[in-house]
């Protein structure tokens, strides 16, 4: 599996991104795919989820404020709405199988 990630940038509090991405390989076998995020001096942390049967699930900090989508089998969105100085940080879009694979960070900086 891999794992392409767009999207990012630099937005200033109360605004918005979108996230974007697409899995390539074996997404047949994908189980669950999402968002991580990390913060400079601070661990990993989920951020969205969404499974092959479209349940998710949201870290609580960005509850009511992010959504994840997906349009197909192998793209998920991340709209991230009401963004906040705190959820600057390296966006990783990840998916699961037999084992986590990771696509390349992406920076979101929310200046206040």
């Amino acid at each position: 599996v891999q794992l392409q990630a767009s999207g990012g940038g630099l937005v200033q509090a109360g605004g918005s991104l979108r996230l974007s991405c697409a899995a390539t390989g074996s997404i047949f076998s994908i189980n669950h795919m999402g968002w991580y995020r990390q913060a400079p001096g601070k661990r990993r942390e989920l951020v969205a989820l969404i499974t092959s049967v479209g349940s998710t699930n949201y870290g609580d900090s960005v509850k009511g404020r992010f959504t994840i989508s997906r349009d197909s089998e192998n793209k998920v969105y991340l709209e991230m709405n009401s963004l906040k100085p705190e959820d600057t940080a390296v966006y990783y879009c990840y998916g699961y199988s037999d084992n986590y694979y990771w696509g390349q960070g992406t920076q979101v900086t929310v200046s206040s």
